[in-house]
């Protein structure tokens, strides 16, 4: 048996099934050994040929997202696993167990600034929960076991680094098998358990805002918040998990949030973070909290805790609950309700009301209207940007869907790859990647991935020949947008060159239409759809700070002789919101 035979077969043990990546010289006895396993339809391991490394990270760590399962991509020596480092940025700050085989130069090279030499072990250890590099035959059976493990014990990137020159060695011993595990819940401290309970009775206004955390923990979540009469909060993370089915629901908070979330947050006399690690302090308000979370180096770290505890939120909260006294009186809980639904209802919703016959599409709109005739249990990606905010506000969770994104990374491009890594990883499931014209532009090369495969994959591409998001953060900071505008493109022709389906829609009358095609059509689509350039995402709390910062660029922009600009933008944005 060769070394890289060894490899497969031990990432075949633990139960992979597809490794994403580019062939390459140095990564080549690993890949030829992945194709002597037979494939997964033999029960071996499949090699998913990506046209960037960069969207191989991105899709074994949508796949291990949502299976929970162990997910693999490779890349070859220097340039080649480089490319990998932002999707593993991606996958390790989303919890993501994947393992990353990067191959090296050959060994007897390293350290002499040899063709294409970088240093992975030392490159992707920011982005990683293990990384360490194979140098002999005798060591790698136990390095690549630990990579494993590491990945799925700690829900992070692992990196093996190995010369290609080493994956070609003869090996006789037997590896380690993987050894799984039942993950185990952490629970809470009794004195943490006291205090937590002792400054939830001691509260008259409690809230809740929970995070990705909270998963497994839903009924939990909803009977303090009965107990208590606490309004809910979520993150974006959160938000496949809490918010559907909710009678406490009162958002998001942040640039990206709706509804009474932020106020609620505000108004309590204590905040309660269950299982979030979110990131933005400055929508944190300046009151007595506490937190929930299962990592303890992450208590405190956005903003000051009151109390702490250690522990999963659905055992903490099983073990607390006895401990809390009934609240009487639920006043605090129906304001914010009553302001949540008065948000919601003549603001969120105001711009997919009546907006049909306008043109550009509000892409409020369409993302409303995608929403509607999405499948129960579809996958969303989407990308970072304006597609976030658009997705987070109009795609509806019910328990059964699911939306990922590059939600604590940021990066641009992933709603593409990611959708690849869903559509391998749920073939029989309806996955719908909405796409940004500028996220979609950077890694435009995995459409020939989607056109290889025919994977079933419906790509939404809000197209507004702009980078929104970054044009906003302009605005605010009382900057006219500079650089912000990219030129008219046709995706849906260019997806129709590559051998996919493209449908574009220029008028809001056709969408429900194009829509309706693109899902009853077997294998993949593109669906462009022409949305307005100056519609911006206004968060549900506006600071004196932002006004004033967007009323300057506003007048610098006047002054430049870009009055037009600023009476469109006006148009667009004030149009739908109802008067009194």
């Amino acid at each position: 048996m060769k070394l890289a035979e060894q490899i497969v077969a031990q990432l075949q043990a633990a139960g992979v099934r597809r490794i994403y990546g580019i062939v390459g010289d140095s990564l080549n006895p690993i890949v030829d050994a992945v194709r002597r396993t037979g494939g997964s339809e033999k029960g071996g391991i499949d090699w998913i040929h990506v046209r960037h490394e960069e969207a191989a990270a991105f899709a074994a760590a949508a796949d291990a997202q949502l299976t929970g399962e162990l997910a693999v991509c490779a890349g070859s020596c220097g340039p080649g696993n480089l490319h990998l480092i932002n999707g593993l940025y991606d996958a390790n700050r989303s919890h993501a167990p994947v393992l990353a085989i990067a191959s090296h130069i050959p060994s007897s090279q390293i350290g002499q600034a040899y063709f294409q030499e970088t240093h992975p072990d030392r490159l992707f250890v920011e982005c990683s929960v293990y990384s360490e590099m194979i140098s002999t035959a005798a060591q790698s059976p136990r390095v690549v076991s630990a990579a494993i493990q590491h990945a799925v014990a700690m829900q992070g990137v692992s990196v093996i680094t190995v010369p290609g020159d080493i994956t070609d060695l003869d090996v006789t011993n037997e590896p380690p098998l993987y050894t799984p595990f039942v993950r185990g819940a952490v629970t809470p401290a009794p004195e943490s358990l006291a205090a937590l309970a002792d400054a939830i009775n001691a509260a008259d206004k409690v809230a809740i805002f929970a995070g990705a955390g909270v998963e497994g923990a839903r009924d939990e979540v909803l009977q303090l918040a009965e107990l208590v009469k606490a309004p809910v909060g979520h993150t974006l993370r959160g938000k496949d998990f809490i918010q559907y089915d909710n009678p406490y629901d009162v958002g998001m908070t942040g640039l990206l949030g709706y509804g009474a979330a932020a106020a609620g947050m505000e108004d309590a006399d204590l905040l309660v973070l269950l299982g979030t690690d979110f990131p933005y302090d400055q929508f944190l308000p300046d009151v007595r909290t506490a937190q929930v979370d299962r990592h303890p180096e992450k208590l405190g770290r956005r903003t000051d805790v009151d109390v702490a505890v250690h522990g999963d939120v659905a055992p903490t909260l099983a073990a607390l609950l006895p401990l809390v006294k009934r609240k009487r009186s639920d006043r605090f809980l129906k304001q914010m309700l009553k302001k949540h639904h008065r948000i919601v209802d003549k603001g969120t919703n105001a711009y997919t009301r009546k907006v049909e016959h306008l043109t550009p599409i509000h892409p409020e709109f369409a993302a409303a209207v995608l929403d509607d005739m999405a499948a129960d249990d579809a996958v969303f990606t989407a990308d970072t940007g304006m597609c976030n905010v658009w997705t987070a506000r109009y795609v509806t969770p019910n328990g059964r869907r699911r939306l990922i994104g590059s939600f604590l990374h940021g990066s641009m491009a992933n709603a593409l790859p990611h959708a690849i890594g869903a559509a391998f990883a749920y073939p029989g499931r309806q996955v719908i990647g909405v796409c940004g014209d500028g996220g979609l532009s950077m890694l435009m090369g995995e459409l020939l991935t989607v056109a290889t495969y025919r994977l079933p994959v419906k790509l939404v591409v809000f197209n507004n020949s702009t980078l929104g998001m970054v044009k906003l953060e302009m605005l605010v900071n009382g900057l006219p947008s500079t650089g912000t505008d990219v030129p008219v493109a046709n995706y849906a022709a260019v997806a129709e060159a590559v051998g996919i389906k493209g449908i574009r829609v220029e008028r809001g009358e056709d969408l429900a239409d194009a829509y309706r095609q693109a899902f009853a059509e077997p294998g993949p689509v593109l669906v462009e759809v022409i949305t307005d350039p100056n519609a911006l995402s206004i968060p549900p709390q506006v600071t004196l700070d932002q006004v004033y910062g967007f009323a300057t660029a506003m007048s610098r922009t006047v002054f430049n002789s870009g009055a037009g600009e600023v009476v469109a933008m006006a148009r667009s944005n004030l149009r739908n919101i109802p008067r009194g």
